[in-house]
């Protein structure tokens, strides 16, 4: 059976890149198995990034190894780059994500060169990944675009812009799109308003929403999306995470705050919140000098909660 919304984790990737702990690998492999324990069922496990830049993920063909190996999970890894899309291939990653800015200067602050030459590296990622796809391994490309909601630098971002941003990248060859808050300045209306559009632009193509929670919108700016006709969203265990080349940016949406929220409004998600929380503990076991984020952890669930498919069960029962 399909959940209705797919929650994608990111806190092996996006939760652990602004971190200066080394978590060390048998924790990462631990943490991995930890979430599929849960029912996250797409995971981004990983940056192939240089390790001069992110030491974090020096071990990232040892945790891709690990990854690949679970035929329930679709492991997912951020690739900046060409050579960081040959290795993400070479380890056998079936899910490449790629990031364009939907403005110039956080182009230039978070990759180092313009959105032409992010668009043109975009290409020869696709182009190589048809290669590998030729060998019977096809990778699935998402394309995330970064402050699609505004920017540190340059403030507002229009809608015409995010969606021509959509619009390159798809010619270029993306499979997916999500559009992320990378910066935390996005409100409900705005994130309902160009989600519409975009879908009235794509049709039936893959669309993703990617949310900080900088601001406190993080959780409003999901229903607002839903209420769009989004079904994928990315967060992180305990609220981890932030991008380090947007200034004052914190982390994303906590995973449990999240679930508790999808699976109270009848939507299944296919998560256990129980073994969510027990995951989210042994990460604060992992990083005991970093600060979680989130509510449910806190005060837990109301009496009475039950998850959306068992509440779909009794509700079956009922009418018999």
């Amino acid at each position: 059976m399909t959940a209705d919304v797919l929650v994608r984790e990111v806190s092996l990737r996006d939760g652990l890149q602004i971190i200066r702990t080394i978590v060390p690998t048998q924790d990462k492999r631990e943490w991995l198995d930890r979430c599929i324990t849960a029912g996250l069922r797409e995971i981004e496990i990983c940056s192939f990034v240089p390790e001069k830049y992110i030491p974090q993920f020096r071990d990232a063909h040892e945790v891709a190894a690990h990854a690949v190996g679970s035929r329930s999970l679709v492991a997912a890894a951020l690739v900046p780059n060409l050579r960081g899309a040959q290795r993400a291939l070479e380890a056998g990653i079936p899910k490449l994500v790629c990031i364009v800015s939907a403005t110039e200067r956080f182009s230039q602050a978070n990759l180092r060169r313009t959105k032409l030459e992010s668009l043109d590296e975009l290409r020869q990622i696709v182009h190589l990944r048809n290669q590998y796809a030729m060998q019977g391994n096809r990778a699935i490309l998402q394309v995330g675009v970064s402050v699609a909601f505004g920017c540190p630098f340059q403030g507002t971002v229009a809608d015409g812009d995010v969606r021509s941003t959509v619009a390159s990248a798809l010619e270029a060859g993306a499979d997916e799109i999500s559009l992320a808050d990378t910066a935390g300045q996005g409100d409900p209306a705005r994130v309902r308003r160009i989600f519409r559009a975009l879908l009235q632009d794509l049709g039936g193509l893959p669309l993703a929403a990617h949310f900080h929670d900088t601001r406190g919108t993080g959780v409003a700016n999901v229903f607002a999306a839903l209420d769009a006709g989004v079904r994928a969203f990315d967060s992180s265990i305990g609220g981890l995470g932030g991008c380090p080349n947007s200034p004052g940016a914190t982390g994303n949406i906590a995973t449990e705050d999240l679930i508790f929220m999808l699976e109270a409004m009848g939507l299944d998600t296919g998560v256990d919140l129980d073994r969510l929380l027990e995951l989210r503990a042994f990460v604060a076991r992992c990083l005991p000098d970093v600060p979680l984020f989130g509510h449910i952890a806190q005060v837990g669930v109301p009496q009475g909660f039950v998850r959306a498919a068992e509440a779909a069960c009794r509700r079956c029962e009922g009418l018999k």
